[in-house]
């Protein structure tokens, strides 16, 4: 179904029209948080958008941290406008299902929500996510100001040297100024989707949302052999369990082979 725009973005002229006007509706409360998620956002608070594979768990783990106001799912580093859910995993629009932040800086440092961003996933398996296969489960960084993207870099520094010391390859998770690539909200049933479908997480599998406590993280289980989902939606379908994360190898002082990437950032 991918043909291999589940391994190479699309050029312009091969990404889908799109259309000039959003074909769904966005839901004005966070059902978990009860603030707006379009807006209008507190005076003084700052965005950060990540993309992190399955936006289901990625946008849990980030709207049970302190200091984070509202979290919305969607899609954004494509040139497709408008986009649709059925048109993400065909690879033609180009988008990354990402999540937006908004957050109190008082409360919660950019630095630390990054932090978040690299322990909740692999970065190192370019257009994949266990395995969710596809342009669309990309790591990708969206950074707001100047500030926010040397502080990315740097961080994609340590993060990358700390995987060699643990025996992983390099880091694909691309940095863009986000001011570049428009965010596109996703449909209602998208947004805070493990709320309302608890059992969704085995759709959405274990990247993004490592829910453990401060300094703790799930035991290690065996990778299971790669297959790719199926699923004609995003990121659904895979329902057995993804890879350990990296960082659980590291915390526990294990080094394993580097997981092969899928395509090339």
């Amino acid at each position: 179904m991918f043909g291999d725009f589940d391994r190479r973005l699309p050029t312009p002229e091969e990404a889908l029209p799109g259309r000039s006007e959003p074909m769904h509706s966005v839901p004005e409360l966070h059902a978990v948080l009860g603030t707006p998620l379009s807006g209008p956002y507190p005076e003084g608070y700052d965005i950060a958008s990540f993309a992190l594979g399955c936006f289901w768990g990625a946008e849990r783990r980030f709207w049970r941290t302190g200091g984070v106001w509202t979290t919305v799912a969607g899609f954004q580093g494509g040139s497709t406008p408008n986009p649709i859910t059925e048109e993400i995993p065909g690879g033609r629009t180009g988008h990354a299902e990402t999540v937006r932040v908004v957050f109190d800086p008082a409360r919660v440092t950019y630095e630390e929500l990054l932090t978040l961003f690299w322990e909740s996933h692999d970065p190192t398996q370019g257009f994949r996510q266990g395995n969710d296969v596809g342009t669309h489960c990309r790591s990708l960084i969206f950074t707001h100001s100047p500030a926010q993207h040397a502080l990315a870099e740097k961080t994609r520094e340590s993060c990358q040297q700390a995987l060699y010391d643990a025996g992983f390859g390099d880091i694909t998770t691309e940095i863009l100024p986000a001011a570049d690539f428009p965010f596109y909200a996703a449909e209602a049933r998208h947004q805070q989707y493990l709320e309302k479908n608890p059992g969704g997480l085995l759709r959405c599998g274990r990247y993004g949302d490592q829910a453990s406590p401060a300094g703790s993280r799930p035991p290690l289980t065996p990778s299971p052999p790669y297959s790719p989902s199926p699923s004609p939606s995003p990121s659904a379908g895979a329902l057995i369990p993804r890879p350990p994360l990296p960082w659980a190898d590291l915390l526990q002082g294990e080094k394993r082979a580097a997981t092969a990437p899928v395509g090339q950032q």
